[in-house]
């Protein structure tokens, strides 16, 4: 099976092949393609930003930088948590951080007080990036931000948005 074959929508199943081998530039309706050819659910939002539901949790798919050069898959835990609970959940973060390379995790307090925790890979793509190159990255920030939310999940299975 290549990069571009039809998926059942696990993160965890290999990815298709286009047939492209040269690098071309990031582009928005490349991400839209993969995410079709996947058969992934996804929206575009009223700023052009990609994004979607995997396992519950909301993932964008964002083109950063002066020429959106940079490719960044962010994902958003699908919980919150009480801002008693911000030491237990930026050790958590830190450790990931610590002892791996992707993704990157931090947790941000809201104004309303509550922690939302975020994961994110980014990747600086200026040379141009091949269909295969780009939907291994897509996969990988997709698969190891879902590890991740899935480790919160675990650490963290009481109602994390009440004080203990």
């Amino acid at each position: 099976m290549g990069i571009f074959s039809g998926s059942d929508g696990d993160v965890g199943d290999e990815l298709p092949h286009t047939g492209r081998t040269g690098l071309a530039p990031l582009a928005r309706n490349r991400i839209t393609t993969w995410l079709q050819v996947n058969g992934y659910a996804h929206f575009v939002d009223h700023e052009g930003d990609v994004g979607g539901l995997w396992r519950g949790r909301l993932f964008h798919f964002l083109l950063l930088g002066e020429q959106e050069e940079i490719l960044q898959v962010r994902g958003q835990w699908n919980r919150e948590a009480a801002i008693e609970r911000l030491g237990e959940v930026l050790e958590t973060c830190n450790t990931w951080n610590r002892e791996r390379i992707w993704p990157k995790t931090y947790a941000r307090v809201r104004d309303d007080g509550m922690i939302c925790v975020v994961a994110e890979e980014s990747v600086d793509l200026e040379p141009g990036v091949t269909d295969e190159q780009l939907s291994q990255l897509l996969h990988c920030g997709l698969s190891t931000g879902s590890m991740f939310f899935d480790t919160l999940d675990e650490r963290f299975p009481d109602p994390v948005a009440s004080a203990p």
